[in-house]
């Protein structure tokens, strides 16, 4: 099943959360900040000791204090606050989406990719993330896109409708 809600992506009870990364590692702003800031430095320390993480791969590391098992670090981008396009939001995504089904994980959230210092438009991002998540939906029982923005909820929501 895939299911678009907003939300914080940190409060969240499933196997595995991603965290659209970039590849040294560093969780500073948006999402991973985010990540970092509930789930604790270790999660961050784990990450850049996996670095570098070409975009196109992914790694996970523990959740540290979080509520799910696993940190899924995709990069979206090479270095922090990187000008990215869609392109590297589908490599970001299917990297995810691989290294969860590799480690048979059942339930996972995905945020919004490639859409803050990404520079992606929501609408950009929604049709690239959901163009590659539709391959992968059989193997899980659960896909979440979960955003704190409206925006982004919404334009995942148009591109759901147009694969049901």
């Amino acid at each position: 099943m895939i299911k678009a809600v907003k939300g914080d992506i940190t409060e969240l009870e499933c196997d595995a959360i991603v965290n659209p990364a970039n590849s040294l590692g560093y969780m500073g702003g948006g999402v991973a900040g985010a990540i970092k800031r509930k789930g604790g430095a270790e999660i961050e320390k784990e990450a850049i000791n996996k670095a570098p993480i070409e975009v196109g791969k992914a790694v996970a590391t523990g959740a540290g204090k979080l509520r799910c098992k696993y940190v899924i670090h995709a990069p979206t981008m090479e270095r922090p606050a990187m000008k990215i396009d869609a392109g590297n939001v589908k490599k970001a995504t299917r990297a995810a989406l691989e290294l969860a089904k590799e480690m048979d994980i059942k339930r996972i959230a995905i945020p919004g990719m490639g859409t803050g210092v990404g520079g992606v438009s929501y609408g950009e991002a929604a049709k690239a993330m959901v163009e590659v998540i539709k391959e992968f939906a059989k193997d899980f029982e659960e896909i979440l896109l979960v955003d704190i923005n409206d925006e982004m909820v919404n334009a995942w929501n148009k591109e759901i409708s147009n694969i049901l």
